[in-house]
């Protein structure tokens, strides 16, 4: 079965840097649209990018372009999301989910790692 499994998260100070990874079986990232996700307490989980089937990236409106890049390891079956200068607002829950289609928004992802929990300090 399809299994998606987060890691990298963890409690950091303001400014610090973290990965996350994303480690897929069952099925093949680069079949698939690969999207990360957060949830913050209270507040609905949102997209921060995906990464599609032919590599293209894409960030969320509001997501922290610059500060956070996706790529993916085939090889690995891998995505991962690598966050700089990190916020006291990026606290959040992070999930990786897998779509048929591009994955821009949670009712898009058939199936859901999860998660793991970021924690930045100020």
């Amino acid at each position: 079965q399809v299994q998606l499994v987060e890691s990298g998260g963890e409690l950091v100070q303001a400014g610090d840097s973290l990965r996350l990874s994303c480690a897929a079986s069952g099925l093949s990232v680069s079949s698939y649209g690969m999207g990360w996700f957060r949830q913050a307490p209270g507040k609905e989980r949102e997209l921060v990018g995906y990464i599609s089937w032919s590599g293209r990236v894409g960030y969320a409106n509001n997501s922290p372009e610059g500060r956070f890049t996706i790529s993916r390891d085939d090889a690995k079956n891998s995505v991962y999301l690598q966050m700089n200068n990190l916020k006291p607002e990026d606290t959040a829950v992070y999930f990786c989910g897998a779509s048929n289609q591009l994955p821009t928004k949670p009712k898009d992802v058939v199936y859901w790692g999860q998660g793991t929990q970021v924690t930045v300090s100020s």
